[in-house]
Formats: structure tokens, sequence, C-alpha cells
């Protein structure tokens, strides 16, 4: 892919990226591999950071009557992985990726967590351009209908937790019922979630809930910045 000019989805929303950091903000570790470019891994650290900030502000701004440990909930979600990922998509991030051929041949190009990467490296790019009162800008516009739904609405975890996994460990979670407590009608079932060398645990008054809690347990300890 020859980039002529600056990248088309970021300048509609009142952002150009000087084409050395968008190329590099575009780079893939299997593209720089081939071509001794530099990767867009430094690029991604920064904005990963910038993100969370951005967001971090946004959700104290917007929710005042929100506990310190609801908006970090919130913001774990809408940082995750499989969210970003879905915001990539959504701007057709995946495109203008610059990708070595084997990458490219295995269908890098639309996997969640290549998609996430780069979506992070070229907030950093844009961050590096721009400052940060533009990038929080940036990411309020981009991340706007997820800040709304995960503010608003319980997350489905189970879902957020497979797309995490199958992305992150080539796996399924497999369930596991490890207790039932309680007579019938009011019975409490305690269930266990593996998925990549990882488990948690969760309670609920039926299985299902219990698997949602259990669920949303380890796609959130999954998501923590270690």
């Amino acid at each position: 892919m020859e980039l002529m000019g600056n990248f088309s989805v970021v300048t509609p929303l009142g952002l150009s990226i000087p084409k050395d950091l968008l190329r590099m903000a575009l780079a893939h570790s299997s593209y720089a591999n081939e071509t001794g470019e530099e990767s867009n891994e430094r690029l991604e650290f920064l904005g990963d950071a910038v993100l969370n900030l951005a967001v971090t502000e946004i959700l104290f701004r917007r929710f005042p009557e929100r506990e310190e440990g609801e908006l970090t909930k919130i913001r774990a979600v809408v940082v995750s992985r499989p969210v970003l990922a879905e915001v990539a998509r959504r701007i057709e991030l995946g495109k203008h990726l610059l990708l070595g051929k084997g990458a490219e041949e295995a269908g890098a190009r639309e996997r969640p967590s290549v998609l996430a990467s780069a979506l992070e490296a070229l907030l950093g790019a844009a961050f590096l351009a721009h400052g940060y009162p533009a990038v929080r800008d940036l990411v309020e516009k981009l991340f706007a209908s997820e800040i709304a739904r995960y503010a608003q609405e319980s997350p489905d975890y189970k879902s957020l937790l497979q797309e995490l996994v199958q992305a992150r460990f080539g796996e399924l979670p497999e369930y596991r019922v490890v207790a039932e407590e309680g007579p019938e009608h009011k019975k409490v079932f305690t269930v266990e979630v593996f998925a990549g060398g990882h488990s948690a645990l969760g309670r609920g008054r039926s299985k299902k809930e219990a698997e949602q809690a259990a669920a949303k347990r380890l796609y959130l300890a999954l998501t923590q910045p270690e």
C-alpha cells in the first residue's frame, strides 16, 4: 500500500497526521520485520496510555454521580480489545494497515488484536501531532456510542469474553457448574469459567446469571493493565 497524503479516517474528525507518523502507526510488526521500518508498537504503547486517560476524563466529567468502582468497570470495557477492534472496523482501519506477506495471508488485516493495536497506535500518532486535548475530543467522537452503551446497561460479558479469548488464545471459554446451594426455589449456582489457562468464579440465582458473573470477573481480569 502506498500512502498518499493524510489518513482519510482522521481528517473528517478535524485531525491530520504527518505521513511519517501515519506510516509508523499503520506498520504491523510483520511489515517492519520485512522492510526494516519501525513498527507501530511504540506508538501503540503511547496510544494505550492516552486512550485510558481520555476515557477516564470523559467518564469523570460526564457521570459526576458515579462511584470510582463503577467508572473503573465502564472504562475497562470501553478500552478493551474487542471494543477497540469494533471501533477500528467501523472506521475501516484494517484496509489501511501495512502488513507483511505472511500476516496478510494469515488474515491479520481483520484480526481483532491487530485492529485494536493499530487504533491505539493511531491515537498515539495523533497525540504526538496535536497534543492531548485534540485526541481527547477525537476519542469522545470515536467512542461516543460505546461509552453511552456501557454506561447505561450491563454489558454482555459472555460475548465480550468469547471475542477476547478467541482473539488472544484461539479457543472458546468453557463454563462448569461447580456448586448448587439452597432449596429449589432459592437455589444459588456457582459457575467457573476457564480460558487460556485462566479461570474465575461467579455466583447467581440461575446458571445464566452465574455464567455472566464468572465471565465478567475473568474478562475484567484479562483486560486490566498489568
